[in-house]
């Protein structure tokens, strides 16, 4: 996996849960990006498209994602992302004991084209809160 690829995502999952993520936005994804719709279903395209639904995310609560792991998916130019579910609320951040997988595919700007979500890897809610990186 290239180390620019890597330090991108590293620094989107870094960022994802703060007001940074508007600003980084032309800087990982494509203007063209395909990226999934997992609250209405179906596919979303555009850096606005991707925008407006964090948007909406945010709205309805405080999505929070941990990376725990990063390495090459075996698709050609893909990356595999096994992230941890969350929330920040008023009792602080909760966090799920599920795992999905983001696998994330390049263009040859270095930029995200397409993002798609691998879910089933873990369940279940965790109980109090912890801390690290979202």
């Amino acid at each position: 996996m290239p180390a620019a690829q890597e330090a991108l995502l590293r620094r989107m999952y870094d960022v994802f849960a703060t007001d940074e993520r508007e600003a980084l936005v032309p800087h990982c994804l494509a203007p063209d990006v395909d990226w999934p719709n997992m609250l209405d279903g179906g596919r979303l395209h555009g850096r606005e498209a991707v925008r407006a639904y964090w948007a909406r995310q945010f709205a309805a609560g405080h999505p929070l994602v941990r990376l725990e792991w990063l390495g090459s998916d075996g698709l050609a130019g893909a990356v595999a992302v096994t992230v941890q579910l969350g929330v920040r609320d008023a009792s602080g951040e909760r966090w799920t004991r599920e795992t999905v997988e983001h696998v994330h595919r390049f263009g040859e700007d270095g930029l995200v084209v397409r993002m798609d979500v691998r879910e089933g890897l873990g369940s279940g809610l965790g109980s109090g809160s912890e801390s690290g990186a979202e």
